[in-house]
């Protein structure tokens, strides 16, 4: 069996060992970047043997400046599919069912190669990729439509060559949320946990310890979130997400209160475990200086023996610290599509986030100054 490489390295090689001196001899003085930016396992560095089976092997993804791209496009892909080695590193650059999780390897020793370059223009690919081009003006509301996923694969993959000297510009435009962008979304996570806080403790306190360890759950995905986020790292999705908060500074720390969480058989313990979590998470908001410090403090959850961190203080310091009126005027408590979204036929479909988005738009109110919220 062929040795496994990571496939981002793999499309570095490939790109500078057989891309590129097909470009340098057949389309001299071609000014282009190359990268490998969009999804998957490999991009995010979390590939194994067990990832080649499908949307894995050898790629590249050509920018062009748009006449090179509207004169050359197609000259670019047949030329390649024609005088591409039919392996590379021993790994094979035909890819089949192209329509099935964006195909996989396989064997061929004649015929045009359906090879994974993709030529495209840095506008053409961001875009289409994340909603907006980074090197033009991002509108708060333009940085909460991208899905976090998006975000990541951007910052985590890597550029191989940049002729144009518009990528790594691109990318670093894309590195973080403005500060008031960050400090809603940080509000947002604080009111989703809010939000829920009690309801694990009513769940085991009438006897459903399935809800109770469902909710249990729910809280600990939120907290896991807000970690991302306090961090400045991009969330991946789902199947990556344990993966990447384990890279996190706080993850030696919180991992084993975590599993204490999902471990615990009764509620009572669950409720122990957590307390530890918000606690530590707390901590964690006051050390990063960017609103008023609010006290680690676990308490009653007002007359029943509920004990909760009540989160509302953290929502309600972060949103006093947002200075920019376009950010104010974003609807409250509602965040950043990949917070209120889980379905993958929307994440994974930008125009759909936007779609999606107009609807909360039509009825949700702009921030407002603190108000009492209604016992939950």
């Amino acid at each position: 069996m062929t040795e496994f490489i990571p496939g981002l390295r793999l499309c570095e090689f490939f790109y500078h060992e057989a891309v590129r001196p097909i470009l340098d001899r057949r389309f001299p003085g071609l000014t282009h970047s190359a990268a490998k930016l969009d999804r998957g396992s490999d991009v995010l560095g979390f590939d194994t043997p067990q990832s080649t089976d499908h949307d894995w092997g050898p790629k590249a993804v050509l920018f062009l400046e748009k006449p090179a791209f509207e004169g050359s496009r197609m000259a670019i892909v047949k030329t390649l599919a024609h005088e591409l080695p039919y392996e590379f590193r021993g790994f094979s650059t035909h890819f089949c069912e192209r329509d099935v999780s964006d195909g996989h390897l396989e064997s061929i020793d004649q015929g045009a190669i359906s090879h994974g370059v993709n030529v495209t223009t840095v506008r053409g690919f961001f875009e289409e990729y994340v909603g907006v081009h980074p090197l033009e003006e991002i509108r708060p509301l333009d940085w909460l439509l991208i899905p976090q996923q998006r975000l990541r694969t951007i910052t985590a993959g890597k550029v191989f060559h940049d002729g144009l000297r518009q990528l790594r510009r691109a990318r670093d435009a894309l590195a973080w949320y403005p500060r008031d962008v960050w400090l809603y979304l940080l509000a947002c996570q604080w009111r989703r946990i809010d939000q829920e806080e009690p309801f694990m403790a009513r769940c085991g306190d009438v006897g459903d310890e399935l809800g109770s360890r469902v909710v249990a759950a729910r809280l600990v995905n939120e907290l896991m979130k807000l970690c991302f986020l306090m961090e400045k790292r991009y969330a991946p999705y789902y199947k990556w997400f344990g993966t990447a908060f384990s890279e996190l500074e706080c993850a030696e720390r919180l991992t084993p209160v975590l599993h204490a969480v999902l471990a615990s058989r009764y509620w009572r313990g669950r409720e122990q475990a957590l307390s530890t979590a918000y606690l530590h998470v707390a901590r964690m908001h006051n050390e990063l200086g960017i609103a008023e410090s609010v006290e680690p403090k676990i308490w009653q959850f007002h007359n029943r023996p509920y004990q909760v961190p009540h989160s509302a203080r953290f929502v309600d310091a972060l949103y006093a610290r947002i200075e920019s009126e376009s950010v104010r005027r974003l609807p409250k408590h509602v965040g950043g599509v990949s917070q209120f979204v889980d379905s993958t036929d929307v994440l994974d479909r930008v125009p759909r986030c936007r779609q999606l988005w107009l609807l909360y738009q039509q009825k949700a109110q702009p921030i407002a100054p603190a108000h009492a919220e209604p016992r939950r």
